[in-house]
């Protein structure tokens, strides 16, 4: 599969670009012609450059304002593409974009725009150029792709081609499937976008909010089946503008871009087998079962203190590692492992982050099918020493250079906590204060590193996504949006995006010095029983405003003294149409870590996201008076 991305999709100096697309495994690049005027190296150099770099120029692009135009302007034109085609050559590629005109003199009419291409592919034969075509969704004009199809058919000419952009069809809800009666070797090249979906001016839309295929709304899928259906089999290439790509890494934008191609291509061939595009093979997405465990990394003087926090949630301290100074604690299935080795990767993350949750598992059907899966989409291995003997869990790199491990049900993956796990326990599975299981994770990240890690956990994972919810911190406002496990999975995790670190969820990721699990959450079957057994134990809730209850009253039309016990306990409440959800945090832990419990009854699906807002007051409160980061 030769994919390819434009150099207007990601950050940096031009050399800094090539380099990351190089690195990404991509085959080709776009050059963008405000990148290479603004670079100081002559055409040559810089085709030298893309070479060195194992890259070809795939497309050199736009071209503006062409068909169309009235005499002298056309004139004109055809010297200045003229021109152009002097550079091409000297940079040494064969193909350039012409996008539909916008311009204000052009003259409209079928004919005449293929009168003026069929001009063009004269003069690019004998150069042994092509151009391609392409319909702006803000064309004068043209605007749709199959109108500009006709430009090209009426042209009739071997070095016109269409160059068909997704967003630019999809913008406008033009049907993709009319792609399919396009011959595939008249579409010169296809150049893909998505884009979340917001009512404004197109070109706007266009310019600032374009995402990587995946990343978005757009059916970008149901447009490269079309595609693929003609027969097509060039180059695949990313057009992305985008205001936080243009300010992001110009490596993981690369990366994340390179990811989006094969993963959407890894959904097409499955519904459309016989395309002609040459796919990497890998296996499907990976059933996502559970959360097996949540590790932790600490000092040794800090050790005890999350263990008695540990405590205080009912967890039992029931085994300790034959080989390491890992401990194991257990309540119901819950896992939760302190990693206190003073080195290795452990001891490295407590060193950049403190106290963290640097590491999970996940229970899959076949973990050597999900390694296999994560390596295809580009995901970095995670592996360190072992002592012999030990246990090789398989493993990739994840959100904040933090570790995903996968376990499945082979003998050898299954007794790991047996084999290598000393118990110091009578009762592995201790019933603690009710806790049954991991509900869901919920990590912290960047917005701008959002899109990636929902694409990354989307792309390898079978896992749907809810919609994104907007939670309101007094310090400004947090994206949140959850990914969940699709074949009756227990597989959660919330994806929490800070814009700042005014917020709650932002100064998490100044303090903690860069993205990961900010808190974990587990299921109970009765949480007011699990109140009370907390109580016992000494854990201290995240104290809630008294107007919180006085209003959940009020708006639920709760009885007075179910809400008097809600607040005495300092339960959260949400409630719709399919069930209940309760609620109780704990108090923050180091530099914003906390825990979750929570019940459901009924089909609740949610997360209970319109209690946020006062969790998050609340937490506020406990953290400094005027709930500010400290620095």
């Amino acid at each position: 599969m030769r994919t390819s991305i434009a150099t207007v999709s990601i950050s940096g100096e031009f050399p800094e670009k090539l380099s990351a697309i190089a690195k990404a495994g991509f085959s080709g690049v776009e050059i963008f012609e405000n990148d290479f005027l603004a670079y100081d190296a002559s055409p040559a150099d810089v085709g030298r450059m893309v070479r060195d770099h194992g890259l070809d120029i795939t497309l050199f692009q736009p071209f503006r304002d062409f068909e169309g135009m009235p005499e002298p302007h056309r004139a004109r034109v055809f010297d200045r593409v003229e021109r152009k085609f002097d550079l091409m050559g000297e940079l040494g590629t064969d193909l350039m974009l012409i996008c539909s005109s916008i311009s204000p003199i052009a003259l409209g009419g079928i004919d005449r725009a293929a009168a003026d291409f069929a001009e063009l592919g004269e003069r690019a034969a004998k150069r042994g150029l092509r151009v391609g075509y392409e319909a702006l969704a803000w064309g004068r004009h043209v605007h749709d792709h199959r109108d500009a199809w006709e430009v090209v058919r009426r042209a009739n000419h071997a070095n016109i081609g269409l160059i068909l952009d997704s967003f630019h069809t999809l913008s406008r809800k033009i049907d993709p499937n009319s792609i399919r009666s396009i011959p595939g070797d008249k579409i010169f090249i296809v150049q893909l976008a998505d884009a979340p979906l917001i009512d404004m001016d197109l070109l706007y839309w266009s310019r600032h909010f374009r995402n990587m295929p995946g990343e978005g709304e757009l059916p970008v899928v149901e447009f490269m089946r079309a595609v693929a259906a003609t027969g097509y089999n060039g180059p695949l290439s990313l057009e992305i503008f985008n205001d936080q790509f243009r300010g992001g890494s110009a490596r993981a934008i690369a990366e994340d871009g390179h990811r989006s191609l094969i993963y959407l291509m890894d959904q097409v061939v499955r519904q459309e087998p016989d395309i002609k595009i040459p796919v990497p093979t890998m296996p499907e997405r990976i059933k996502a079962k559970d959360v097996s465990f949540v590790e932790f990394t600490a000092s040794p003087d800090e050790q005890a203190d999350l263990a008695a926090l540990l405590h205080t949630l009912g967890f039992e301290h029931t085994a300790r590692h034959t080989l390491r100074n890992v401990d194991l604690y257990q309540q119901g299935d819950i896992r939760l492992i302190i990693n206190t080795e003073e080195e290795g990767f452990a001891n490295s993350s407590y060193s950049v982050h403190g106290t963290n949750a640097y590491a999970f598992g996940i229970q899959v059907d076949d973990a050597k099918a999900a390694i296999a899966r994560a390596h295809a989409l580009g995901a970095a291995t995670f592996a360190e020493p072992r002592y012999p003997d030990e246990v090789l869990i398989p493993a990739i790199e994840g959100v904040g250079s933090g570790v995903i491990y996968f376990l499945d049900e082979t003998p050898e993956l299954a007794s790991v906590w047996q084999s290598e796990f000393e118990p110091l326990s009578s009762d592995p599975t201790p019933v603690g204060v009710g806790l049954k299981r991991f509900d869901h994770l919920a990590q912290t990240t960047r917005y701008d590193e959002m899109p990636t890690w929902l694409l990354f956990y989307s792309a390898i994972f079978n896992v749907n996504r809810t919609p994104m919810v907007d939670v309101v911190d007094p310090g400004g406002l947090v994206r949140s949006q959850a990914i969940e496990s699709v074949e009756q999975g227990r597989f959660r995790l919330t994806m929490n995006g800070a814009e700042n670190r005014k917020t709650f969820a932002g100064k998490f990721l100044a303090e903690g010095f860069g993205s990961g699990i900010q808190h974990l959450a587990f299921t109970t079957d009765d949480i007011f029983a699990t109140a009370n057994a907390l109580k016992e134990r000494g854990f201290q809730a995240l104290p809630i405003s008294r107007n919180y209850y006085d209003d959940l009253e009020a708006r639920f039309g709760l009885d007075p003294d179910f809400a008097d016990t809600l607040r005495d306990n300092g339960i959260l409440y949400d409630r719709d149409d399919k069930g209940e959800y309760f609620q109780i945090y704990s108090r923050t832990y180091g530099e914003g870590l906390f825990f979750e419990i929570v019940e459901r009854r009924g089909q609740y699906a949610g997360y209970g996201a319109p209690n946020a807002p006062f969790r998050i007051a609340a937490q506020r409160r406990l953290s400094r008076p005027d709930g500010l980061p400290k620095g």
